[in-house]
């Protein structure tokens, strides 16, 4: 790195254990290093972050053995914070350091950012420094809503300290999330939803999500696209089921494993989503409410026109995976037989 990055990696290496303490708190120091699991502040011994000076070693420059990642204190800012650009990064070491904000310069020698605040380019970063989901918080989440998925569900990760920021106070902090890649029909991501989940259990002994104003967020472009479970890219689709939430669609899904489904985040993103090759049914999953009846009612018109068969799935509580969650999988795949064109119940609801 190089001009401003540089400059901030150092002033950074000249309070490396403080900021070892603040951003890789489940670690310990241990002689010259600073021991941590990793550089997303994973609890356990694989990172070494060197505290001072040792020679021509520079403080600050940290090593993965197990993953064999290497870098500086930005690094170590960026990824323990699930930030995606560097202008965030460069914001939050300054912060740290109470160093003013520079005004911009205009000769092109400032660093400019990797990839634009709320880009698919910025959605792809994040993605792709979280993990998989299988022993994390994640799976423990969706599996206390009665989730269940294959290990083939390629859609979601877990970040372990997920950068969020308060609108209205400002205020930032990091936790974990439930990282769902939000992809277009040739499978390329163009977007993400984070949901913050809380790192305790809630009093029914499960993890839930974070006591937040608005614990799911999403960034990049979601018109048209979807979080796709069970889509293969470029396929044609025949039968498919939309609906605007995550956890709406993957209970369908848990209960109809062979059904490909989508689910587009909102009411006005299912509205405008863009059909698969080859689609002739669609069934779009509705709530108990009428908050999404403008994206159905939309979604309903635009297949028509496209001469797709669209029908209504309708939960008996409020969604449906309260269905899945308070009656069971087996009511709820009864439910929805009789909801199911013959040849679709045949083959996508177990027998019996």
């Amino acid at each position: 790195m190089s001009g401003s990055a540089s400059e901030l990696a150092h002033r950074l290496g000249e309070h490396a254990e403080a900021v070892c303490r603040e951003y890789l708190s489940n670690g310990h120091r241990a002689g010259n290093h600073w021991i941590v699991g990793d550089v997303r502040n994973t609890p356990g011994r694989s990172m070494h972050v060197r505290l001072n000076a040792v020679g021509c070693k520079a403080a600050g420059k940290w090593v993965d053995e197990s993953s064999g990642e290497y870098g500086d204190l930005l690094d170590v800012i960026e990824q323990s914070c699930g930030l995606v650009d560097f202008r965030e990064v460069a914001d939050e070491a300054r912060r740290f350091l109470a160093i003013p904000r520079p005004q911009p310069r205009i000769d092109g020698a400032q660093r400019q950012p990797g990839a634009a605040r709320g880009s698919p380019d910025a959605a792809r970063r994040l993605f792709a420094m979280s993990q998989p989901i299988a022993g994390t918080l994640a799976e423990r989440y969706i599996a206390g809503r009665g989730i269940m998925l294959t290990a083939r569900e390629r859609a979601l990760r877990f970040h372990p300290g997920c950068y969020y920021r308060d609108l209205v106070t400002g205020e930032t902090q990091t936790l974990p999330a439930l990282i769902a890649a939000v992809t277009n029909l040739d499978g390329r991501i163009t977007g993400l939803q984070r949901t913050y989940l809380s790192s305790g259990l809630d009093p029914n002994g499960k993890i839930g999500k974070a006591q937040l104003a608005d614990p799911r967020r999403s960034l990049g472009h979601l018109l048209g696209n979807a979080i796709w479970l069970g889509h293969q890219p470029g396929a044609a689709v025949p039968v498919m089921a939309a609906g605007e939430g995550f956890e709406t669609m993957a209970s369908l899904r848990t209960v109809m494993p062979a059904l490909p489904v989508a689910a587009a985040t909102s009411a006005n993103h299912l509205a405008g989503l863009t059909f698969p090759p080859g689609c002739r049914r669609l069934y779009i999953a509705a709530d108990a409410d009428a908050a999404g009846r403008h994206g159905i009612e939309r979604l309903s018109q635009r297949a028509g026109e496209a001469g797709i068969l669209c029908l209504a799935l309708r939960p008996q509580l409020g969604d449906f995976n309260d269905d899945l969650r308070h009656l069971g999988p087996a009511p709820l795949a009864a439910w929805l037989r009789d909801q199911l064109v013959p040849e679709d119940a045949r083959l996508f609801l177990p027998s019996g």
